[in-house]
């Protein structure tokens, strides 16, 4: 519908609401398509991927290949292959043998696929979006603010892509003392005066936890500035990423299809019984802690640092006072196996306690479809409304499963958002991809009457 004007308003085939790597993905997949008119939008001044957990070193959990366009379209000139090549940095990675790139390499590879695209709107706040009638049915209107005034835009489709928030447990909430309370997620802004407390509790696991704690470990009990680092986790252990091929078959079609296909409530347990699938920590992270706190007792001291599994932040204050006259954080902590607690005291929190996905609160009500929990209904093609022309974008892991959320995944999500927006296949959707079935073949869905 590229030139056509509703309300003197010029109509895109798409906007989407929100640029993160999945929205950044699709508009460089839409870039080349002369059939797709879009515009993306973002409220942030321009691209940036977890600035506050970019620690020197960390690599991406995925292969390179789980680049932006990869996976859909070998080809692209916004691969991560064409952004080392323009970089002068293709040999240097071939020669380094890793198929996982420095987190920092991606986020920097990412702005440099941003600085070349035309459809981004930068500083663009959404504040609305509603259902405007047309002769032939309706549109979707799309107001945003940014520093010099309100914009409006139109579209027959509507992507949502605007991911997930840090979350923080309950007890964490509104937690207020001298010391800081951080989320990972802005941790590297905190990361000298959380050294500099004099005591750190990493609360959390999986990758995130991990990285904090490594990072912090480095100053753990060295002299001059040293600080008490403990590492507690309601996780029974400190489990592992699991890499095991007929594993990963999981992030396939053939599995998203068949996690759609459950009820919900067994879709829900899934979820928690399958979060070492991708929310596990590296294998060779997990080493290499153990490693470090291995040389370090080695020399015959004894490392201020605990490391606490199966155990829960059950409640929280702050003590002005403290054991010395310091403020001091005040944990208590309970043990799943044993149920019994304890109070833990620590100047300073970091909540490596993960992301959640919500509901905007511009969507006009009546505009998605939204289950008794207040969370999308997502059919199979991303869809979350009736007429199937409002999409979403990591906002799917209670429907869809461990595809939600993997970088490698984007790709074909954003293959099959464009047909549905094109009505062709631009770039093949792959029906079958794993060898392994995940369902009885032939085999009908039991119910209670049948039982």
């Amino acid at each position: 519908m590229a030139g056509t004007h509703v309300h003197d308003l010029p109509v895109h085939d798409l906007v989407c609401v929100g640029l993160g790597p999945f929205g950044l993905g699709l508009a460089a997949l839409a870039d080349p398509l002369d059939d797709v008119d879009a515009v993306f939008l973002d409220q942030r001044d321009g691209f940036s991927w977890h600035p506050g957990m970019l620690i020197e070193g960390t690599t991406l959990q995925v292969p390179f290949l789980a680049d932006l366009v990869t996976m859909a379209d070998p080809t692209s000139p916004y691969s991560f292959l064409a952004w080392l090549k323009a970089t002068g940095r293709l040999y240097p990675f071939y020669i380094r043998e890793s198929f996982y790139p420095l987190r920092a390499e991606y986020d920097e590879y990412c702005r440099w696929v941003a600085g070349q695209l035309t459809t981004l709107r930068w500083g663009r706040r959404v504040t609305s979006v509603v259902r405007v009638a047309t002769p032939d049915g309706y549109l979707f209107e799309v107001t945003a603010e940014t520093p010099h005034g309100s914009e409006k835009y139109c579209a027959k489709h509507l992507v949502l892509g605007t991911g997930t928030q840090p979350r923080l447990p309950a007890v964490l909430r509104g937690l207020r003392g001298a010391g800081p309370v951080v989320h990972t997620g802005d941790y590297l802004t905190h990361r000298e005066a959380l050294a500099a407390s004099g005591s750190v509790t990493v609360v959390g696991s999986g990758q995130s936890a991990a990285e904090v704690y490594r990072d912090l470990l480095d100053g753990c009990g060295t002299g001059p500035g040293e600080h008490r680092l403990d590492w507690v986790t309601r996780s029974p252990r400190f489990f592992p990423m699991e890499y095991t091929k007929l594993t990963l078959e999981m992030t396939s079609p053939e599995y998203t299809d068949h996690y759609v296909s459950l009820p919900a409530a067994l879709r829900d347990t899934l979820g928690r019984e399958q979060r070492n699938l991708y929310k596990g920590i590296s294998g060779d992270l997990v080493d290499d802690i153990y490693d470090t706190l291995y040389r370090r007792s080695a020399l015959g001291r004894e490392l201020p640092t605990t490391l606490l599994s199966d155990t829960e932040v059950v409640a929280a204050r702050y003590d002005a006072d403290g054991t010395d006259g310091t403020g001091e954080y005040v944990l208590t902590l309970r043990h799943g196996q044993l149920g019994t607690t304890a109070e833990h005291r620590t100047r300073a929190v970091v909540a490596a306690t993960g992301y959640a996905a919500s509901v905007p609160e511009f969507l006009a009500p009546g505009l998605v479809d939204l289950d008794e929990r207040g969370r999308y209904v997502v059919a199979r093609d991303y869809t979350v409304d009736a007429d199937r022309r409002v999409h979403v974008m990591n906002g799917e892991e209670h429907t869809h499963g461990v595809t939600a959320p993997d970088l490698g995944f984007g790709a074909w999500r954003s293959s099959v958002i464009l047909a549905a927006v094109t009505g062709r296949e631009p770039y093949p959707v792959e029906r079958r991809i794993a060898f392994q079935q995940f369902g009885l073949p032939g085999a009908r869905v039991a119910t209670e009457a049948a039982r």
